[in-house]
């Protein structure tokens, strides 16, 4: 299990710095964003130039890029918002097979308009799961095409909020390139330790053999969210089910600032 970072932790736009950075804070691989390249997060293209000068920067930093974000809100009520956003991911996949980046991060998406992180009452509606079912089925059109798998995340204020949720939405989609980012602190809002504990233990044995990225971030017992150590998630728990489980993939952490980020490496080291 290889313990990495979100690039995006790090300032700046060149990715030779952002990967140096990166390694320096003591992680082995990252979960890259085109913004540490210097272009929108999703670009209308991604120059020739900008693939060199990533796979340039990964191959003198020997930091592996595992993961590239290309979250959109795939619920949003315009769909011509969900359109334009498929048009960008086709991009940030065809990115990803060119730089061999095996999985692409995705967002189930939300009925918010505004921030595709924010609950929406209209979440829990059939025909919201419906809508991000079609968008998905387009997204693995493309996935499979370029040979790229797609991480959907359970995330409290998306479509897909649980672990059954994300078990459910792979089932019915019926493709092997439909993977499971897990992360314990996005499966719960408000909890202890001894029931944080119960609710990441189940959400593990349910998404076995189906994650392919594990996130490392906490929450506060009130609900904040928390660098990873700091708050109620067990991870040395979290981390032995994994093993258990027979993940043996990225363990990559987020949500914490760069003068963190040396500690909590050492941290999750020390752990798996």
């Amino acid at each position: 299990m290889q313990v990495g970072v979100f690039a995006k932790t790090f300032p700046g736009s060149d990715p030779a710095g952002v990967l140096a950075a990166v390694r320096n804070a003591g992680f082995a691989v990252t979960q890259f964003n085109l913004a540490c390249a210097g272009l929108p997060s999703m670009p209308d293209a991604v120059p020739d130039e900008a693939i060199r000068s990533i796979d340039a920067a990964a191959k003198a930093t020997g930091v592996g890029l595992v993961a590239l974000s290309g979250t959109y809100n795939m619920a949003h009520p315009d769909s011509r918002v969900r359109e334009d956003g498929l048009r960008r991911l086709a991009v940030v996949i065809e990115t990803a097979a060119r730089l061999s980046i095996p999985l692409v991060t995705l967002c189930t998406g939300t009925r918010n308009a505004e921030d595709q992180w924010v609950h929406h009452p209209d979440n829990a509606d059939l025909s919201v799961w419906a809508d991000m079912a079609r968008e998905m089925e387009k997204a693995l059109l493309l996935a499979e095409s370029h040979g790229v798998d797609l991480g959907i995340e359970p995330e409290q204020a998306n479509i897909v909020t649980s672990a059954e949720d994300a078990v459910r939405l792979i089932s019915e989609m019926g493709s092997k390139r439909l993977r499971i980012v897990l992360d314990p602190a996005n499966l719960f809002e408000q909890a202890n330790a001894d029931e944080a504990r119960a609710i990441v233990a189940e959400a593990v044995e349910r998404t076995a053999g189906h994650v392919a990225l594990a996130h490392a971030k906490d929450r506060f017992a009130d609900g904040r969210f928390a660098t990873a150590g700091q708050g109620v998630v067990d991870f040395a728990d979290f981390i032995g089910r994994l093993k258990a489980a027979g993940f043996d993939g990225p363990l990559v952490t987020h949500g914490l600032s760069v003068e963190e980020a040396p500690g909590v490496a050492r941290f999750l080291k020390g752990l798996v």
